[in-house]
């Protein structure tokens, strides 16, 4: 602490030596144009991101368009000394123009709003969102879309020109601009492209390198402390700004599940098609939730008439103790190009009919094609594609939205009589993953053999099981596992839950076959779903998984253990005793709710109906997301944080320093955004908004450390405690730190009075007041008691609101104050 040597001159007046100064003035064009044309540009060149989510460049013409409007608006209005409340109200009106002209047919001279119109954006942004909700990204760049671009786009360009130009706090922009690139990249699957990084990066720089020095020399044609436009200011944000999106990318890459996009029902959450169309997962869990989110329409079917068949996307041959089946490690098989004619598969000697199947995909997009039954050729499909006959899957390299396709394949499937004849399949030409099995609990063997004791075929052993699960093992299809109480979790499932969906009942059979020595994999797929006209719609709601049997020479045959009472189900003419009343299928059992009851109908078909003949509820959002009302609540709140940064700026620079609204109104307005960015990752899961609150925190902490540091000095200041002339001197040492203007420790305190006075550039009643607390603080070091003056705490405080008037700190001296990091 700068201390005043002994012996030396009594306290007087605090001088001030003002040396002689030329102010250069910026040209004209440079404060009023080149930096609303940078935060233009800045806008522009971050929007590009939606090359990602949006096909085509068509988008990008309108965006030019309303940010070019939004510039030209601030441009015209600002030299007039609008106010700023006004000139973001006018960005805001000619936007509402732009998107009146283009996109409604019932504007008031074309442009102007009036209900007809408002009703006509309505109903083009409510088409924008279902379109984003059931496409895939890049979405097709048709006119909802294109206003919904350009209306979020504008406002981000509102935003950013007040930040800018209003403001003069570009760096602020950054992180409006970050959640510009936030947005594409959680919905698009691939990494978005590199040039799109460059260009934003760059836009940035320009932007905090344009908006220097020649902003706060305009400023009362005077340097403003703290507020410079040197190198290492601006250097500060940038790099708050490339970490976070090199912590952004890192974190989407390790963070998020590698493989499919969607899941399978029970394997975890659910994304909707907004997320990039849906997929399944290649595992089945043993234990779980079902959670399949919203309602997507995945496939339409033609050719399959009235017959039911499960649509099979691959097949898992590796069981993993006590979590369920997957693939095997490793690459996936070479295959064969799906576009040349197939091999036959298992079982298909070639003289069964071939039906001819057509498959729209409507929602998917994944590295698996399903398919029915043995395929034999495959056409409509782009090159990249094959097919490998042991599992019986179709699959390409990456993920894809594969056009509309044609199968010819054989539906056949073997009778009764041919698999009782088949007895026990050889091991010859069976590859041994079918038969592994490990880490099996015994008693799940021995209930395995007791429920098979008798079954002299494979055939019968199989069918044993089946019928355990299906009806004689008192089993109950729930969208929830029972409470855990095994340390394993498929003896758990058989000895105590009894209760689950597909995957667990999947999963438990094949594991009980493969003890018996009987080749079994789980194949995952859909079931038969809803028919449509003369079409079949399947939906995310038909995800299934089904155990599949190998009898030799009859290839791989479909047993499906999940006890359904929907409709949905399929039970081939082998199982059936001729008697539809034995059709588990077909029964509802008083202790099985109705799968209807937490699957909504997809869109076009008839609602399912629970067992009571009633139309079911529609399904509970996906656990982790945020309620219905969270997007209302995130443009609310957008749009009253809009308003509380408007009024914060109007106040700051209009009102006194010291009212209550030029205190808190900015801090009200930062709290409004990080709510909306909170609500807004809460739409995404809450683990983001979560993450997200934890980065805000230890953003926030240097301030929050500075705040409590200053409100206990000055408790002890307002209540002249012991050492409150300590606690003054340090807190104004600190003020000039967070300024930018820090005091050298080697100077006295009248030399440091000196400093103070001139660098914040104090008036008259702030040097009176400074003068006092130099008096008020010498006396305290060298004469005890000499600091008991009355007026102390009053003229502190009349000191820091001088430099509140003449030297207004930086919201980067707030949010980042340097007295919290220098070394005493």
């Amino acid at each position: 602490m700068p201390r005043q040597a002994p012996g030396s001159t009594p306290p007087g007046p605090v001088e001030q030596h003002t040396p002689t100064k030329r102010v250069v003035t910026p040209p004209a064009w440079r404060s009023t144009v080149l930096a609303p044309a940078a935060a233009g540009v800045a806008t522009l060149c971050a929007s590009t991101s939606l090359t990602g989510v949006v096909a085509g460049l068509s988008w990008l013409g309108y965006v030019a368009v309303a940010v070019i409007l939004v510039a030209c608006t601030g441009l015209a209005l600002r030299p007039v000394r609008t106010p700023t409340v006004l000139v973001g109200l006018a960005q805001l009106v000619v936007l509402l123009l732009l998107v009146t002209g283009i996109f409604t047919s019932h504007g008031i001279l074309a442009v102007f709003p009036g209900p007809a119109a408002f009703s006509e954006i309505d109903d083009v942004l409510s088409a924008a969102f279902e379109q984003i909700r059931t496409g895939l990204p890049p979405v097709e760049a048709t006119p909802p879309i294109l206003c919904l671009v350009t209306i979020a786009m504008g406002l981000v360009a509102v935003l950013v020109d007040t930040l800018t130009v209003a403001a003069s706090a570009p760096a602020a922009t950054g992180l409006v601009l970050l959640c510009v690139y936030a947005v594409p990249a959680s919905l698009s699957d691939t990494m978005l492209p590199w040039w799109t990084f460059v260009l934003g990066a760059a836009a940035f720089a320009a932007l905090l390198a344009v908006d220097g020095n020649h902003r706060h020399r305009r400023w009362r044609n005077r340097d403003a402390p703290g507020l410079g436009g040197s190198p290492a200011a601006a250097a500060a944000p940038v790099v708050v700004v490339s970490l976070a999106l090199v912590l952004g990318l890192t974190a989407g890459a390790t963070i998020t599940a590698v493989g499919t996009v969607g899941r399978l029902p029970g394997s975890g959450r659910s994304q909707g098609a907004g997320a990039g169309g849906l997929g399944v997962n290649p595992f089945t869990s043993l234990r779980g939730m079902l959670d399949q989110g919203n309602t997507v329409d995945l496939f339409r079917i033609r050719g399959l008439g009235n017959d039911k068949r499960l649509l099979r996307a691959f097949t898992l041959d590796t069981y993993q103790p006590n979590r369920g089946w997957g693939l095997p490690a490793g690459p996936m098989p070479a295959g064969f190009p799906a576009l040349q004619p197939l091999p036959p598969a298992p079982g298909d000697d070639g003289t069964a009919e071939s039906r001819q199947i057509n498959v729209e995909p409507l929602n998917w997009n994944d590295v698996w094609l399903p398919i029915y039954g043995s395929p034999r050729t495959l056409q409509g499909i782009p090159p990249g594609w094959f097919y490998d006959p042991e599992s019986g899957a179709v699959f390409a390299e990456r993920k894809q939205h594969p056009p509309s396709y044609v199968e010819n394949a054989s539906l056949a499937e073997p009778s009764r009589s041919q698999l009782e004849a088949a007895g026990t399949p050889k091991a010859i030409g069976i590859p041994r993953v079918y038969t592994q099995i490990s880490g099996v609990d015994p008693r799940v063997t021995a209930l395995a053999r007791q429920i098979t004791a008798g079954a002299a075929t494979t055939f019968d052993k199989a069918t044993a099981l089946w019928r355990y699960f299906t009806s004689e093992g008192q089993f109950v299809y729930d969208t929830k596992t029972a409470a855990t109480a095994d340390a394993d979790a498929l003896s758990d499932f058989l000895f105590n839950g009894k209760r689950g969906f597909c995957e667990q009942f999947a999963s438990a059979m094949a594991v009980m076959l493969r003890v018996l020595g009987i080749p079994a994999r789980v194949a995952v797929g859909f079931t038969t779903g809803f028919a449509d006209g003369d079409t079949r719609l399947i939906t995310s709601q038909d995800a299934h998984a089904w155990v599949e049997v190998n009898f030799g020479d009859l290839g791989w045959v479909n047993f499906d253990p999940t006890p359904r009472s929907d409709g949905r189900g399929y039970v081939p003419p082998y199982l059936q005793n001729g008697n539809s009343s034995n059709d588990p299928s077909a029964q509802t059992r008083d202790d099985v709710p109705s799968v209807s009851t937490t699957h909504v109908a997809p869109t076009g078909a008839p609602a399912a109906q629970n067992a009571n003949g009633g139309l079911g509820p529609s399904q509970a959002a996906p656990a982790g997301s945020a309620p219905g009302w969270t997007g209302w609540g995130v443009l609310a709140v957008v749009a009253a944080a809009i308003a509380l940064t408007a009024a914060a700026f109007v106040s700051t620079r209009r009102a006194r320093s010291s009212s209550v609204m030029a205190r808190w109104l900015p801090l009200a307005a930062a709290l409004g955004w990080l709510l909306a960015v909170l609500l807004t990752a809460w739409l995404v899961h809450w683990i983001f908004a979560l993450c997200l609150l934890v980065i805000a925190g230890i953003g926030l902490a240097p301030a929050v450390l500075r705040e409590i540091q200053r409100r206990r000095r000055l408790r002890a200041i307002a209540a002249r405690e012991p050492g409150a002339a300590n606690a003054a001197w340090e807190e104004l040492l600190d003020e000039c730190a967070d300024r930018g203007a820090p005091v050298p420790p080697t100077d006295t305190v009248r030399t440091a009075a000196q400093r103070v006075a001139h660098d914040h550039r104090l008036d008259e009643a702030g040097k009176e007041s400074l003068r006092t607390v130099v008096g008020v603080v010498e006396r305290s070091w060298y004469a005890p008691g000499g600091d008991e003056d009355p007026g102390f705490p009053r003229a502190f405080e009349g000191l820091r609101e001088s430099l509140r008037r003449n030297a207004p700190m930086s919201w980067r001296g707030r949010l980042f104050p340097r007295s919290v990091f220098r070394r005493r």
